[in-house]
């Protein structure tokens, strides 16, 4: 049986850059399906982060690169000031989970914003960025000039707000499991068997028994 697996990520989150790694070993060989949902930390009109004020500054030194060193990953804070909005690249992942292309598309963005420097709030950048995937140039940037997904990306939002209760990310629900954070390959690995484990076979529930007046 096939393993679900949804990430909750925004793509100016570095936390969410770094997951991807032991995602994706955990993942090898094992029958598992997994989505990219969108989260916006900072929703347009809100002010974004910039990189040269103390929170980024001091977020990056003491957790961001460390972390990123020992998980031998490249990563950079952006010089991109302010960070960007990222409404329009979510709204571009939709048009590319269309397309068959979703997951492609995410792993591209956050690489190019954290490896990169790119401005992923500018449509000129994104329109570059998609076609690299394949993606058709001219439908992909009349998609985001027009809005055409607006209204998908914002339910998506909704869902993950108030449906799915997301209050940080990255967050991981994998089949029946939640978990918050960047976490270990062999933790994602024990929560894919256990899950796999439950879709296998009926597990009798624990206490239940048959009386003189019947099951």
């Amino acid at each position: 049986m096939t393993v679900k697996i949804r990430v909750y990520s925004d793509y100016v989150c570095p936390f969410c850059f770094l997951a991807e790694k032991p995602l994706e070993e955990a993942m090898k060989g094992k029958d598992i399906e997994v989505e990219w949902m969108p989260y916006e930390l900072r929703p347009y009109p809100n002010e974004t982060l910039r990189p040269e004020g103390d929170y980024l500054q001091t977020t990056w030194a003491q957790s961001v690169y460390p972390m990123a060193a020992a998980m031998g990953v490249e990563i950079v804070l952006p010089n991109v000031s302010p960070q960007p909005h990222t409404h329009l690249a979510f709204e571009g992942y939709q048009y590319a989970k269309e397309q068959g292309k979703g997951n492609e598309y995410n792993d591209r963005l956050l690489r190019a914003f954290f490896q990169e420097e790119k401005d992923i709030g500018d449509v000129e950048v994104l329109t570059a960025l998609a076609s690299e995937l394949g993606l058709d140039e001219n439908e992909y940037r009349q998609a985001l000039e027009t809005r055409k997904y607006k209204e998908q990306h914002q339910a998506a939002l909704e869902h993950a707000y108030h449906e799915a209760g997301i209050q940080a990310v990255p967050t991981f629900i994998i089949g029946d499991t939640t978990i918050v954070g960047i976490r270990s390959k062999e933790t994602l690995e024990q929560i894919i068997e256990e899950e796999a484990k439950k879709q296998d076979g009926f597990t009798f529930p624990e206490g239940m028994a048959c009386g003189p007046d019947g099951c």
